[in-house]
């Protein structure tokens, strides 16, 4: 019911916007309001496709479409030449999922004061893949910092031509280590995780499945609304920001990062709540690596070719932190099988305190925010 009240933001948006021709912060509210629903069904169309599919595409389907609506914001955020919200917006992803939506799970399932139990030895493989992330997301802010010591490139041109080979080529890795979970998990080895699905509660198939041509339907026709809402929220996203005073990194790491994943965080506590933490966990920490195995390097990739190009160079040594921290704290949640409702109370502090910091903090710019994350790591070094 929630979901469906939130549907009339579509056409509130696209009145706000071309008939009345409302302010940019009413514009970008119902734009974000609009994309909330839309997602949740775009995950619920391709869970229908999936079915149709049949399992080994299902899935390929159901974890490459997870991330869509924060791909399809990030893009248009891009066009726009809003390159360091995007990557803000990347990192907000990474410890939204991994801390607050996880979080709100563990809390939710937590509230029968029973422990929650799940495959741990699943979760300590997300758990790797996690700390797979931390080091090629922050390997090219460290090389980066190299390429300003003596003996090495000195110029700021000749540095940020080296930064953008260095992320395009990680961006390739990342893919193909990402096409190489596909077919560990769906391929190879499809039928220890089923076993381990199975075991956990998974959610199965819908229980009335739509028609292969309504679930397409609706596939195509939210992408293109999700589209269209994106287009207008990143237009609207300076004017908001000035008008909130708030900062357009703020907006990126903590509103639109939420927005585009919200379905996936109601997922995850749907699922706490039926018992089926393991699903939950998956679903929580999975959608985090698929954003820095396919999201983030998808950006990189789709910023060269179309002229607006975006290295993985997170100046922000807040932007680094977080990142950090969603590995080791995760990990320690997880690494026993086994949470309580306190756990999750620790997550969500974890994210409030982050939150708190993107807040306060007042960029200067990709240069001013090079520098100082150029301060963290000569003292990480000393």
């Amino acid at each position: 019911m929630f979901m469906n009240a939130l549907m009339a933001f579509i056409p509130i948006s696209l009145l706000l916007k071309y008939v009345f021709h409302s302010p940019p912060l009413w514009v970008f509210a119902a734009a974000v309001l609009a994309i909330v629903p839309l997602a949740d069904w775009l995950r619920r169309a391709t869970e229908h496709v999936a079915v149709h599919a049949g399992p080994t595409i299902g899935g390929l389907l159901n974890v490459t479409f997870g991330n869509m609506a924060e791909l399809i914001i990030a893009i248009f955020i891009l066009l726009s030449g809003n390159v360091e919200v995007v990557k803000a917006q990347i990192t907000g992803s990474i410890i939204g999922n991994a801390l607050l939506g996880l979080g709100l799970a563990i809390v939710a399932a937590g509230l029968a004061r029973v422990p929650q139990r799940f495959n741990a030895a699943n979760a300590g493989q997300l758990s790797a893949m996690l700390f797979l992330t931390v080091i090629t997301l922050t390997l090219p802010a460290v090389f980066d910092y190299t390429e300003q010591l003596p003996g090495f490139a000195a110029e700021a041109g000749q540095r940020g031509n080296l930064d953008e080979k260095l992320s395009l080529g990680v961006a390739v890795i990342l893919i193909v280590v990402y096409l190489l979970n596909l077919v560990y998990t769906l391929v190879t080895h499809k039928d220890v995780f089923a076993l381990a699905d199975s075991d956990e509660g998974g959610h199965g198939q819908p229980a009335q499945p739509w028609s292969l041509p309504l679930s397409l339907g609706v596939l195509l026709g939210g992408t293109a609304l999700i589209a269209l809402e994106s287009e207008m929220l990143s237009g609207a996203l300076e004017a908001t920001a000035g008008q909130l005073g708030l900062s357009e990194f703020f907006l990126g790491v903590i509103v639109l990062a939420v927005v585009g994943n919200f379905a996936e965080y109601l997922a995850a506590v749907y699922f706490a709540r039926q018992g089926q933490m393991g699903l939950a966990v998956n679903i929580a920490i999975g959608a985090t690596v698929q954003v820095a195995l396919l999201t983030a390097p998808l950006l990189v990739l789709i910023g060269y070719f179309l002229g607006h190009p975006m290295n993985l160079v997170f100046g922000s040594p807040l932007e680094i932190i977080a990142i950090i921290a969603v590995a080791l704290t995760v990990t320690a949640v997880t690494k026993d099988g086994e949470t309580t409702w306190f756990e999750g109370v620790l997550l969500l502090a974890v994210y409030a305190a982050l939150a708190l910091a993107f807040y306060f903090v007042t960029p200067r710019g990709a240069e001013g925010a090079t520098e100082a994350a150029l301060h963290l790591v000569r003292a990480l070094a000393a």
